[in-house]
């Protein structure tokens, strides 16, 4: 009887309005597949949840697709890596403003080998066109991801259409950076990759940096609150705490102290000036 009692009581506990808020102390935030596949979130999350009580769910998708659930309102916070979509996604009302979080960088990594012959190059112009013109195996991402969009931009500067090569030696797989890293090992090909997920992967086989060091290769982080006004179910308050939490001093240093092997994948940037390009 005594049991029964307990259970009785204990269940009843939980509909009470603080057992059920406290509960539901979470937020969801779209991301990319860069913070969550180098294992920056897992390293920041838990000292953000110890301070805060709030949980952090992560949807990690492409930027593009981020910004889209961000847009459906499925998301509190979008936290992404797109300048020009990012800006686009406020400019539409979805969400903002927009603060510059942290960067670090692309590079171009492919076989030893390296038959296009770009190794050590630092002008990324020059190493596309050599890929090219050596029709030369290329992984894209194919998947309207930050990293994508970086890539396309990056064959536009260069003067090339790789679509003339789809199917051939430019080859889309639609998918995260793991997955395109993995593809890139397997078929000993060129691929484009921030510097941070390349750190985290294992199964790197022939595959070397190449190409690095190149100013358009810089790559931006921003964060956006979603709009409750067009939402009303977004968590105003814990989203907003969730960033100024990343970036205030703590959070960058968090942030900054995010290491593989010695080596730091991600530069806070938050109290400098905002970058122009």
């Amino acid at each position: 009887m005594f049991r029964r009692l307990f259970l009785a009581a204990a269940a009843a506990a939980l509909l009470l309005p603080g057992a059920a808020s406290a509960q539901e102390r979470f937020i969801t935030v779209a991301s990319t597949t860069s913070t969550e596949q180098s294992g920056l979130f897992r390293h920041i999350l838990p000292i953000f949840t110890a301070e805060s009580g709030i949980t952090v769910r992560v949807v990690a998708l492409g930027t593009g697709q981020a910004l889209d659930v961000g847009r459906r309102g499925d998301a509190d916070v979008v936290f992404v890596h797109d300048r020009a979509a990012e800006e686009r996604f406020v400019a539409e009302g979805f969400g903002g403003p927009r603060r510059h979080v942290m960067f670090n960088d692309f590079v171009i990594v492919g076989p030893a080998a390296d038959p296009a012959r770009v190794a050590g190059l630092r002008d990324t112009n020059d190493a596309l066109r050599r890929v090219a013109q050596a029709r030369a195996p290329f992984i894209s991402r194919g998947d309207r991801s930050g990293t994508h969009a970086a890539e396309l931009r990056l064959w536009q500067l260069a003067g090339v259409d790789p679509a003339t090569g789809r199917g051939q030696w430019y080859r889309e797989v639609g998918q995260g950076m793991g997955p395109a890293l993995n593809t890139a090992a397997a078929q000993n090909a060129y691929v484009l990759t921030d510097r941070g997920t390349w750190l985290s992967f294992r199964n790197r086989q022939e595959l070397r940096i190449l190409v690095e060091g190149d100013a358009r290769l810089f790559n931006q982080y921003g964060v956006m609150l979603v709009n409750a006004q067009r939402h009303p179910h977004v968590k105003v308050a814990d989203g907003q705490r969730f960033i100024d939490w990343i970036l205030s001093p703590a959070g960058q240093r968090a942030i900054a102290s995010y290491q593989i092997n010695g080596e730091q994948l991600f530069f806070p940037n938050a109290t400098q000036p905002e970058p122009t390009s």
